[in-house]
């Protein structure tokens, strides 16, 4: 499965998740995660006003935190490589690729 991003796609194939962010500049390199190794999932949903984003957190790293202000407030920095903000349509999407990612995790 997988979902399209605000800046970037992430996908789940049942054993590894995928994000590749886009980049200016140079080609993006995925990340890829495996699904086991996920200790939590934070999902903010995404409104009208404001794209959610999901992060990924893995042993012995804390999640980036999130920014403050109108622009890009409620989300983690770009650079976070294990999160992706997603625009409020995609809602229902990265509600089953989470949870998906929670049942491989099992």
């Amino acid at each position: 499965m997988e979902v399209q991003g605000a800046l970037g796609t992430i996908s789940f194939d049942g054993e590894w998740i995928t994000i590749t962010k886009k980049a200016l500049g140079f080609r993006p390199a995925p990340v890829r995660i495996r699904a086991a190794d996920v200790i939590s999932t934070r999902l903010k949903r995404g409104n009208p006003f404001i794209n959610g984003y999901v992060q990924f957190l893995l042993p012995g790293s804390s999640g980036a935190g999130e920014h403050q202000g109108l622009k890009l407030g409620g989300r983690p920095s770009y650079e976070d490589p294990h999160s992706l903000s997603f625009r409020y349509k995609h809602n229902a999407a990265v509600e089953q690729l989470v949870a998906a990612v929670e049942q491989a995790r099992r």
